[in-house]
């Protein structure tokens, strides 16, 4: 008879190899969690703040970048690991056409539906458009060197390349727009293309090109009730 104490059979410990892993992936996760709670520290205090308080907002958001500067130089991640490079720009670019095409669609014909007034001068009409779509670029860019170039890697390693990580930045940049109803379950669409197509084909740059792009439809497009002036954190309210 077996003895209920017999260990003979009990899981053979892991090797170090099999460690580090483990380690490595709690790592990530740890990343992850500290880079999106910065982010949110600064939405959520951007309103409250006023006058020369309002330089506290930079203390998390110099940490979060800090943060993600010292992770790319400890896993030796490259700038053109990360996705600031050229040659597979045209290539992420022909990816990323068929839902913006759509997404363009999709907004026109909601809007029509909606009875909502289309109006291609409506963002910040008081600025060039050229100009308008240069920042949406630029701001797109960083927004998605932090979203793709930072958060999608690591959940890549906390989770695995695929659905699973690809879930995991979605919902965070979702979430990240939260109270905004709409802005939020756009932004988590937008976030399960951009995050796929990235793990394809890694280019930061064809990304805010997309990203200005779709913002510019979307605000062009929808009824401007329904998005509450892109508002997101603390400012949804006021």
């Amino acid at each position: 008879m077996t003895s209920p104490f017999n260990t003979s059979h009990s899981a053979a410990p892991l090797d170090e190899n099999q460690e580090a892993a483990l380690s490595d992936r709690a790592l990530a996760g740890w990343e992850i969690a500290s880079v999106a709670t910065s982010v949110v520290i600064a939405e959520w205090m951007a309103v409250s703040a006023a006058g020369l308080s309002k330089a506290i907002i930079a203390i998390p958001v110099a940490l979060a970048v800090l943060l993600m500067i010292l992770s790319h130089g400890l896993r030796r991640e490259s700038v053109r690991d990360i996705g600031f490079r050229f040659d597979n720009f045209v290539k992420a670019l022909s990816l990323l056409a068929t839902p913006v095409v759509i997404t363009a669609l999709l907004c026109l014909l909601i809007g029509w539906r909606f009875g909502a007034p289309i109006n291609f001068l409506r963002w910040h009409p008081g600025r060039y458009l050229a100009l308008q779509l240069g920042m949406g670029f630029l701001w797109g860019l960083a927004q998605q060197y932090v979203l793709q170039g930072f958060l999608n890697r690591r959940a890549m390693i906390a989770a695995g390349r695929g659905w699973p990580s690809v879930l995991i930045v979605a919902a965070i940049f979702g979430l990240l727009h939260l109270p905004n109803p709409w802005i939020t379950l756009i932004t988590f669409v937008a976030g399960l293309i951009w995050a796929a197509i990235y793990q394809r084909v890694p280019n930061l740059f064809a990304l805010a090109v997309t990203h200005a792009v779709m913002t510019w439809f979307i605000i062009s497009t929808l009824p401007p009730a329904a998005l509450h002036h892109l508002r997101v954190g603390l400012g949804y309210f006021f």
